[in-house]
């Protein structure tokens, strides 16, 4: 009898559970509505628009895991690029985000502590800038029809800051968020620690 209850057990423990489910649809509703609450952050480039709508994704990597924090991220892009029509900026969001939810939400599940929580931001700014960037030179010739030696000459003066200012806001909205609600939404876990 005991055994047949540790199998159960056992089989359970890779199962999103009721209360993972609501959290992450609720993370995707609200990343969908921070998508389209858009403004400057970059003088030099106004066309270009911050939302903090990757934070809900990676508040989920770090409580549930990678590909949680993955799905709740490519849910909102999918629904943001319907609603605006923006195909390509979907993609460019889709890369993206898995590139900034996927290397913090490893390394917190690995080192499940304060510490954990800023390599794997850190980590995940370097993966997100280096993945837009790469998205930029491959993605926007084609949606915005300018040639790629023109977004080459874009990287330095325009789309490297900009995209760095953006995960930096991301990242320390995220710690403080998180911190924050961490309780309520992973309630049997433990939080962030100390050192």
């Amino acid at each position: 009898m005991s055994n047949a209850n540790n199998t159960a057990n056992m089989q359970n423990t890779n199962r999103w559970d009721t209360h993972q489910l609501v959290v992450m649809a609720l993370m995707c509703a609200i990343g969908v509505l921070l998508s389209f609450v858009e403004f400057a952050i970059f003088p030099a480039a106004a066309w270009l628009k911050y939302d903090a709508s990757f934070v809900p994704s990676m508040i989920c990597g770090f409580a549930y895991g990678a590909g949680p924090g993955m799905a709740v991220g490519l849910v909102g892009v999918v629904l943001h690029g319907l609603m605006s029509g923006n195909f390509w900026g979907a993609v460019m969001n889709a890369i993206v985000v898995c590139g900034y939810v996927i290397p913090a939400a490893l390394v917190y599940k690995r080192m499940h502590t304060w510490k954990g929580a800023i390599i794997g931001l850190v980590l995940s700014f370097v993966a997100a800038i280096a993945l837009a960037i790469v998205g930029n030179l491959l993605v926007t010739p084609i949606y915005a029809g300018m040639p790629m030696e023109a977004v080459a000459g874009m990287i330095v003066p325009i789309l490297l800051p900009f995209n760095i200012m953006k995960a930096a806001l991301n990242s320390i909205i995220t710690l403080v968020i998180y911190k924050a609600i961490s309780n309520l939404i992973t309630p049997k876990k433990d939080q962030v620690k100390g050192r």
